[in-house]
């Protein structure tokens, strides 16, 4: 084990280090992404481990794996530095001057209609502020437990006193076929929709979607075609066949050019939120990207609509 070290030798500097490797999971990408040397970090990381008397990190197979104390510290060292960062802020948020770095968990849906526009506007407006794009999967909740994650936008429910959470918009489902589909043209029942061979985007097998969800409580069994972990690309299994494809509206719009779209009978909708926790709550430049991603949405839906 490492020699103590007195714990007053670590500074906020320091701790941004520890973050951004227990972020990364990855000393080179901590160095790349801060802008110093890779032994920079390593002399701050053995550091910390005399300080806190823990080897921090471990090295299983490939990866880098924090300890149960290096969680504990990061934990208390991300409330630490929120609460200085809000201490040291001028009165007046101003997005023109501030750095940084924020993290947004997302799913492919999200990347494909809301990312483009909300980057574009922080670029223009905070054009020192860094942007990470990282997949939340059906994890979203959990990457901002641990602080991978600064907001999470889908579908997802804020669930519990941790989160707190903004709607954003609603969408609907809608199937997309080929235009030379026996039913393209055609108002969809029930009865037409549900024999149909259909693609179902499985989301890693571990999320449902919300028709899905809906013909489970009805007692509705859907023969499934194929199936796919993701929307991405699906435009391509289509055309040309007899499948069926059900996604959302807007993201119909934006990868079903040349396919026949068409309302989909089950009666439900999708919800997109935005959510984060109370970590980056009263953060201003936080507050600021929030209030940013709302707003674009807001165009978004009314250039839609």
């Amino acid at each position: 084990m490492t020699k103590p070290i007195d714990p007053m030798a670590v500074d906020f500097r320091a701790l941004q280090v520890l973050v951004r490797v227990y972020r990364l999971q990855s000393f080179t990408r901590a160095a790349e992404d801060l802008e110093v040397n890779q032994s920079v970090v390593s002399y701050t990381i053995e550091k910390l481990r005399g300080v806190f008397n823990d080897p921090l990190f471990v090295r299983e197979a490939r990866s880098l794996i924090a300890t149960p104390r290096c969680e504990e510290v990061v934990t208390e060292a991300l409330d630490m530095l929120a609460r200085f960062d809000h201490l040291a802020s001028a009165r007046a948020f101003d997005p023109a001057r501030t750095g940084g770095t924020i993290t947004i968990a997302c799913n492919y849906y999200e990347r494909v209609i809301i990312i483009p526009d909300v980057v574009h506007a922080i670029r223009a407006q905070a054009p020192n502020l860094k942007i990470e794009i990282v997949d939340s999967s059906y994890l979203g909740h959990d990457r901002l437990l641990r602080m991978e994650a600064d907001l999470l936008i889908g579908p997802f429910e804020q669930l519990g006193a941790s989160f707190y959470g903004r709607k954003l918009y609603d969408d609907r489902y809608v199937c997309m076929m080929d235009p030379a589909h026996p039913m393209a043209g055609q108002d969809l029942s029930l009865q037409d929709y549900l024999p149909l061979d259909h693609v179902y985007i499985t989301y890693g097998g571990k999320w449902k979607s919300r028709y899905m969800a809906e013909l489970d409580r009805l007692g509705y069994d859907l023969p499934v075609a194929i199936r796919v972990p993701s929307p991405a690309g699906i435009q391509n299994l289509i055309e040309g066949t007899h499948l069926i494809a059900t996604i959302p509206e807007r993201l119909s719009r934006k990868i079903g050019e040349g396919l026949h779209i068409t309302a989909c009978p089950v009666p439900t909708h999708i919800d997109i939120q935005l959510v984060w926790t109370a970590r980056t709550h009263n953060a201003p430049m936080h507050k600021w990207v929030r209030e940013l991603v709302f707003q674009q949405c807001r165009m978004i839906t009314n250039q839609w609509d």
